[in-house]
């Protein structure tokens, strides 16, 4: 393979193609040698338009695109020409330059202009517009770009690509290669996206032995913080040691020395005790926090139910009778049972699926209540289901995350054990949503002698952080629950409403025929070429949707895909519908990810210093190349982001199902081919479909639908929230 590698330079000119999973790109690159542009492929995380790279690997020829370098690593040059160096200092690389004031630089000192900034970078006063600000800037980012340089060049010394350069150099400043040296195993734990086999490379490459204790220590905790991002809050000890034995290809005996010491330091925790009433219950691990949040949440609600509520509602007839006159409506007996339980139990949750009625017994206990002067709080997982309720109930809502006031100098929330919300009953909606930390978190602020009513639908994917707390509530058999199942006689008229719950029982949706200049809610696509879905869903997007249904085809329209990869997957139909919805105007480029102004993006993560929380959407509303910031309108306001930082968002014109929890939108595509069948499950389908307000429309193959249906075993999640609340 060395053999054939080989090195060439050049400027990157443009950038056709880049996968927001694994950075994959597709670039044109200008040779420095020879006038001629070539096409390279690979990794180039951290690479900017107008750079001059040495690129490190082989020429292969694809069959339908011709020669391409394939890129093994790459270093950053510093340009030779003037034009080289205006564009390398106008690619929003260096903070204080864009494209105007790097023509203005270049223009005063030519080819001196780079070793001006670094050996004279008080010269730079005499360009118009730069003063003593504007140069501290300029020399902090150039000098945060060598550090850049140096950390990629050791990285690459050790086998490792270029990808994570920056992020480790953020994180660890001029002190980047001595730690890495030290323990590269701080990587998988200090930041985000490096795991433990990037940090596994670098170790082996630096001489750490396969079988030291700190190398099974690291991948343990790997294991169980993988098995966390599946829903796992804890996992029995024999299978995880065998994951790990394979991950670290090593023998068992080194694993469990890990265990042993990862216990005794309090990194984990191991449940050995049968006290739960279980035959066979094998030893359990978990990360401690895990384990915390879970016995947490089993003391806090066994306290709740414990506790008395200290304000009585006497004649709750006459509440009802008063609540349906408020409200105009006439109650159906789950609703009726659902409001009486809430004046009598001290924990309830109300489920059931779309179109029955969950809104409005929320509207009718905050009537009741409030009449009597009690104080109710709402709160949801996300800023969209939290909207969504304020909007329906008509009083104010807040993420749980708000409402519990996380304070980011401290590292935790404002409302906790020490300083409860000040409440008499706190309802949360979409409580399906609410992972086991989330849950733990709300519960330390909630007073004892308060309500908790927990309002959900248990037929949804379960929350995307780990745990299924809702679930384990239920099946504790601790908490009174209330299942609706009458579909309301309005919604019943809604096709999305009706096929939604057939898709619930296993039966095939109701396609209603198309009749011409007829506009139905639900439409089938039927289509089983990849290529042909994804012209149909642009074709949908921008013309057909927005013009019989007048509907915004960026703000009102979502595609939602089972899958991030493949033709019809998340990332490439977030690049085809970017080109098609927003294809021109101010861009920012980096490592083949584009962004421009008006795309939609979503945060991928929680950010509580920005208080942007994942799944939050919002659109691109301004790119600032000299102060190397991109801003983004969220329905909260405005968010800044460095341009370091651009890791956080994704472009979410087309977004994973699991991603579309808790929000709603007026129109939704679902591409559903047979190649998803790995991910295809009847609580996906279901998930997606209810997340269609106005219009939803299936585009894929009749067989993929059925293996939808079919597929009704939702993977196990290992907690043990069930048993310890049934201790309690």
């Amino acid at each position: 393979m060395k053999e054939r590698l080989t090195t060439v330079e050049g400027i990157i000119e443009r950038v056709v193609y880049t996968s927001e999973e694994d950075n994959y790109t597709v670039a044109r690159v200008k040779l420095s040698d020879e006038y001629k542009i070539i096409t390279v492929v690979g990794n180039l995380f951290g690479a900017n338009l107008g750079e001059t790279l040495k690129l490190t690997g082989e020429w292969v020829n694809h069959k339908k695109f011709g020669e391409q370098f394939k890129i093994e690593s790459y270093v950053p040059v510093i340009p030779a020409t003037t034009n080289g160096i205006e564009k390398y200092l106008g690619s929003g690389l260096i903070k204080g330059v864009g494209p105007v004031m790097a023509k203005r630089v270049v223009k005063k000192f030519g080819l001196n202009t780079l070793d001006i900034i670094e050996n004279d970078i008080e010269s730079l006063k005499k360009v118009e517009g730069i003063g003593k600000k504007r140069i501290e800037m300029i020399a902090c980012a150039w000098n945060e770009q060598k550090g850049v340089r140096d950390v990629m060049i050791f990285l690459q010394s050790n086998g490792v690509s270029p990808a994570y350069s920056a992020k480790i150099f953020k994180t660890y400043k001029n002190q980047s290669i001595s730690i890495v040296k030290n323990n590269p195993y701080r990587l998988a734990t200090d930041i985000v996206g490096i795991g433990f086999k990037i940090a596994d490379q670098i170790a082996q490459n630096m001489g750490i032995e396969k079988n030291s204790i700190e190398r099974a220590k690291a991948g343990v905790v790997f294991v169980l913080k993988e098995l966390a991002e599946d829903g796992h809050v804890c996992y029995p000890y024999e299978e995880l040691k065998n994951e790990c034995c394979k991950l670290l290809e090593t023998e068992a005996d080194v694993i469990e020395s890990a265990l042993g010491e990862l216990e005794r330091t309090k990194n984990v925790f191991i449940e050995r005790r049968s006290e739960y009433g279980e035959e066979k219950q094998e030893a359990m691990v978990y990360l401690l926090h895990f384990y915390m949040a879970e016995s947490g949440v089993a003391e806090k609600i066994a306290d709740l139910l414990r506790t008395p509520f200290e304000r009585e509602i006497k004649d709750i007839e006459h509440e009802l009778s008063n609540a349906q006159k408020g409200l105009n409506i006439k109650l159906a007996d789950d609703q009726v049972k659902a409001i009486k339980n809430a004046v009598s139990e001290k924990v309830l949750i109300i489920t059931g699926g779309p179109g029955t009625g969950k809104t409005t017994i929320i509207r009718s206990i905050l009537g009741i209540y409030e009449k009597f002067g009690i104080r109710v709080i709402l709160a949801a997982p996300t800023g969209r289901a939290a909207k969504r309720l304020s909007e329906s109930t008509g009083r104010e809502a807040k993420t749980i995350h708000r409402l519990l006031e996380y304070n980011p100098q401290k590292g935790g929330f404002g409302k906790n054990e020490n300083s409860k919300l000040k409440t008499d009953m706190v309802v949360v909606d979409e409580s399906s949503m609410v992972d086991i930390h989330l849950m733990y978190n709300l519960l330390k602020a909630i007073p004892e002698t308060s309500k908790l009513i927990l309002v959900g639908d248990i037929h949804q994917l379960p929350s995307v952080g780990a745990g299924n707390v809702l679930k384990d509530i239920i099946n504790s058999g601790k908490a009174v629950v209330v299942h609706l199942k009458e579909i309301f006689r309005q919604a019943a008229g809604s096709m999305i409403i009706v096929n939604a719950h057939r898709i619930n029982q296993g039966k095939f949706p109701i396609i209603p025929k198309n009749e011409s200049g007829r506009l139905f809610d639900f439409y089938f696509i039927e289509e089983e070429d990849g290529e042909k879905i994804v012209k149909i869903i642009k074709e949908l997007c921008v013309e057909r949707i927005p013009e019989r249904f007048k509907f915004n085809p960026i703000d009102d329209i979502q595609v939602l895909s089972p899958m991030h990869k493949g033709i019809t997957g998340a990332s490439n139909l977030n690049h085809e519908l970017q080109e098609a919805l927003n294809p021109g105007g101010v861009e920012f480029a980096r490592g083949g990810r584009v962004f421009r102004i008006n795309d939609k993006v979503m945060q991928v993560r929680n950010n509580y210093d920005k208080d942007v929380y994942n799944g939050d959407i919002g659109r691109v509303v301004e790119i600032d190349f000299e102060k190397q910031e991109l801003k983004v309108l969220y329905d909260t306001g405005i968010v800044g982001y460095d341009f370091s930082e651009l890791d956080e968002i994704y472009l979410s014109y087309a977004i994973s199902v699991h991603k579309s929890q808790g929000s709603e939108y007026k129109a939704v595509i679902i591409p559903l081919l047979p190649q998803h069948y790995f991910l295809l499950q009847r609580n996906l389908l279901y998930t997606a479909v209810t997340r269609g307000k106005r219009l939803v429309i299936l585009v894929g193959t009749k067989k993929a639908i059925g293996m939808a249906l079919s597929n009704n075993k939702v993977q196990e999640r290992y907690t043990l929230l069930r048993q310890r609340l049934i201790k309690h």
